[in-house]
C-alpha cells in the first residue's frame, strides 16, 4: 500500500517537539524579512548622499547639505547629519565632530544589528530541538521493544520515524537562518564602509573649512596643576620647633 503523506501529516508524526521547531521558523521568517527591508532602505542612496551633501555643504549650502541627509534614510546620511549640524555653528570645540560622528555610529550600528542575535540562537538552537526530538524517538522505540519483549520492525518503526522527522525538521529550518544571517553580517558590513566614507567626508570638510576661516576651532582650557588655584598657606612653612628653639 502506498503512502502519501501531505505537509499535516509529516508535522502529527514528528510529536510534540514539531510545535517549538514550527515556532522558531516562523520567528525567523519574521525577523528575516523586517532585516531584508532595514538594509535595502539603509543602502538606498548611501553614495548618493555622500556626493550630493558635500558638494553643497562645501559650496557654502549647508542647510542645503541637511535636508539632502535629513531626506534620506540610513546610517551614512545619519553621520553627515550629525556632522552638517556641527559645522553650521560655525564655532565648534575640539573633538566634537568626532564625538558626534562616534556616537551616531554607535546608535545606527546598534540598530543595523539588531534582530542577529535572534538568527544565530534560532540557527543554533533549532538543530537541537531536531536532536532532542530523535532523542525521544529513539526512547520511545526502544521503550516498545522492551514492553513487547521481542525485535519486530512494526514496534520501532513510529519511534524512528519521529527521530527522522524532528532530525530533518531542525537541520532545514537552521541552514536558511544561517545562509540569511551571514548575508545579512555581508550587507552590514558594508554599510559600515558607507558609515565610515561618510564620515571621513565630514572630518575633511570640517578641516577644510577650518583652514579657510568659516568654521572655528575652539581649543579647550588643559586641566592640570596650573587650573588649581593656589592653596591660601602654599608656599608657607611654619615650624613649631622654630619657636622653641
Amino acid at each position: 500500500m502506498e503512502s502519501q503523506y501531505n505537509i499535516l501529516t509529516l508535522f502529527a508524526d514528528g510529536g510534540l517537539m514539531m510545535y517549538p521547531l514550527v515556532l522558531c521558523s516562523l520567528v525567523a521568517l519574521g525577523v528575516i524579512i523586517a532585516k531584508f527591508w532595514t538594509l535595502r532602505e539603509a543602502h538606498k542612496g548611501a553614495h548618493r548622499v555622500l556626493v550630493e551633501a558635500e558638494e553643497a555643504a562645501r559650496a557654502g549650502r549647508t542647510d542645503e547639505a541637511m535636508e539632502i541627509a535629513r531626506a534620506t534614510p540610513g546610517p551614512t546620511a545619519a553621520i553627515l547629519m550629525a556632522g552638517l549640524r556641527r559645522i553650521r555653528q560655525g564655532t565648534v570645540r575640539s573633538g566634537e565632530i568626532d564625538q558626534a560622528i562616534t556616537t551616531t555610529g554607535a546608535i545606527e550600528l546598534g540598530f543595523l544589528e539588531r534582530g542577529l542575535v535572534i538568527l544565530a540562537t534560532i540557527a543554533n538552537v533549532a538543530p537541537l530541538m531536531g536532536f532532542l526530538g530523535t532523542v525521544a524517538g529513539m526512547v520511545e522505540a526502544f521503550g516498545a521493544i522492551e514492553a513487547a519483549g521481542t525485535v519486530e520492525p512494526g514496534l520501532v518503526a513510529g519511534g524512528i520515524k519521529v527521530a527522522l522527522l524532528t532530525t530533518a525538521t531542525g537541520l532545514l529550518i537552521a541552514v536558511p537562518i544561517n545562509i540569511a544571517y551571514n548575508f545579512f553580517v555581508t550587507r552590514i558590513d558594508t554599510l559600515i564602509m558607507d558609515m565610515e566614507q561618510g564620515a571621513q567626508r565630514v572630518l575633511n570638510m570640517a578641516w577644510d573649512m577650518e583652514k579657510d576661516g568659516s568654521l572655528t576651532v575652539l581649543e579647550d582650557q588643559p586641566v592640570g596643576r596650573a587650573a588649581i588655584p593656589p592653596s591660601p598657606t602654599r608656599g608657607v612653612e611654619t615650624r613649631d620647633d622654630e619657636g622653641d628653639a
